[in-house]
């Protein structure tokens, strides 16, 4: 996908400085081109009926940054919600995303003489639950993976057992090295390149030991030989082929794919600790590796059936009064 100096520096930037997940950065980048696409279109840079797909950006330089303004940002926005009826969560990533570009090379890089994007204002959006796999769900998911026939059936399971065990992040799962496990502690790198330590329980230190018994059979490549989880070809395993590999999971199990993803894997996690472990707010959010302990509480929802219970352990459930 070709793009321009300019926008590999910033996603480089988002990468290394500001520790950015791959797929977070993955997704700046779609949504800048995205702009910078419509961008030529709306000021006739390209022939009328060019292919939205097929544009050309690798000209985009410091002079065309430079005469962007914050209409351009707002005629996007619109043509974001009436031709491609994004939600105003969708909408409000993409915002996130020219704020973030946008304070890069006026504030960063002193490309541009001001920022357009400085008072955009993000849509409301109104809060809602996670969305998670039932227990049944979940214990059905590793059922499924544990009597894969694959190959790579005992990785499968170890990695299906992690994330719904840990809460863990796609790129903290992935980034996984071996000498990141002692015993049953384990280190990840989270959001902001920053540590946290995981408790594994005996369903992860089983799937672990399972999963290294069939790894030193596989011939690894010498640039790999630390990655806890190998791909086929003997590398450290793509971000891409973990979810390739929980959405074909999901659908032997039965699992709607439309609606659940590898991220609902940590919404089930945090979700199934708070319901039944009983575990803290604070404790989940140092476990789910949260800066805030109001992002934690979006788990803390209580089901139907919670409220009904709640509802009918109340002492005067069963009262009723004699008559006269």
């Amino acid at each position: 996908m070709d793009t321009f100096p300019i926008l590999d520096n910033y996603c480089n930037y988002m990468l290394a400085v500001l520790g950015r997940s791959e797929l977070t950065v993955k997704e700046y980048r779609y949504d800048l081109i995205a702009f910078f696409r419509f961008y030529k279109i709306d000021h006739k840079l390209v022939p009328a009926g060019t292919e939205f797909d097929t544009i050309d950006i690798s000209d985009i330089d410091e002079k065309l940054l430079n005469k962007i303004t914050t209409d351009d940002l707002l005629v996007f926005l619109i043509w974001l919600s009436r031709e491609r009826k994004l939600s105003n969560a969708s909408r409000a990533r993409r915002i996130a995303t020219l704020k973030s570009f946008f304070k890069y090379v006026h504030s960063k890089k002193h490309i541009i003489d001001t920022n357009p994007a400085y008072d955009l204002e993000t849509p409301k959006i109104g809060k809602r639950n996670p969305k998670y796999l039932t227990l049944e769900q979940s214990t059905e998911l590793l059922e499924q993976a544990y009597n894969s026939p694959k190959e790579s059936g005992e990785r499968d399971y170890c990695i299906v057992t992690l994330f719904l065990n840990c809460g863990m992040r796609l790129s903290e799962l992935r980034g996984i090295d071996i000498d990141d496990i002692h015993g049953d502690i384990l280190t990840v790198v989270g959001k902001g390149n920053k540590e946290r330590t995981i408790y594994l329980n005996q369903a992860c230190l089983d799937a672990i030991n399972d999963w290294m018994a069939k790894r030193a059979t596989l011939k690894i490549k010498p640039a790999h030989q630390k990655a806890l989880f190998i791909s086929k070809r003997g590398t450290r395993i793509s971000d891409d082929m973990i979810q390739i590999v929980i959405k074909d999971l999901m659908m032997q199990a039965g699992i709607d794919t439309k609606v659940y993803s590898v991220h609902k894997l940590r919404h089930t996690a945090a979700t199934l600790m708070y319901k039944y472990g009983q575990v803290d707010i604070r404790n989940l959010q140092m476990i789910l590796g949260h800066q805030s302990v109001s992002t934690t509480q979006i788990y803390t929802h209580v089901d139907d059936e919670q409220l009904r219970q709640a509802v009918k352990s109340n002492p005067l459930a069963n009262f009723k009064p004699e008559e006269e």
